[in-house]
């Protein structure tokens, strides 16, 4: 879905008038932003565009685990395709173990003196964001059925 496309559906649920009050735009230039882009139509360059066009130059998630944040939710980055999947499940099973054995020790060190700091609870949150990355990309491997390794090569407790 094009970036306008989306816009325009919000505004059929919302009233343009009152975005552009709140956002102390005109009301022409919110319907522009739902028309499709310069170079394609009439409308103009909308900031869904603009922060896709920013996290693209900088390469930078913070700009959407913001805005995530903001909504009252969080952002997990799908699995990188570029790294080799795991071939069998158990190496894999155990990163996720090892990710959330990595997030406990946080969470004691933390709350060791029964109280957690702004710092530490910055710490827990990098930790429990790495810990569902990991566990997405293991997700994601058994959906696509890539643990071939596994059945080839039974555990010999099988």
């Amino acid at each position: 879905m094009q970036s306008h496309e989306l816009l325009r559906e919000v505004l059929q649920k919302t009233s343009a008038k009152q975005v552009a009050a709140d956002l102390n735009l005109s009301l022409s230039m919110i319907y522009k932003w739902a028309e499709p882009g310069e170079g394609d139509g009439s409308g103009a360059v909308n900031p869904l565009d603009r922060i896709e066009g920013l996290l693209r130059s900088t390469n930078d998630t913070r700009l959407v685990q913001w805005i995530c944040q903001r909504a009252g939710g969080f952002f997990i980055q799908n699995p990188n395709t570029t790294k080799p999947h795991p071939d069998y499940l158990i190496p894999a099973t155990n990163e996720i173990v090892q990710e959330f054995a990595d997030l406990l020790s946080v969470i004691a060190v933390a709350a060791s003196d029964n109280q957690v700091t702004p710092p530490e609870a910055r710490k827990i949150r990098a930790r429990w964001e790495e810990l569902k990355t990991v566990t997405e990309g293991f997700v994601a491997c058994c959906e696509e059925g890539n643990f071939s390794e596994l059945r080839r090569h039974p555990s010999p407790t099988a």
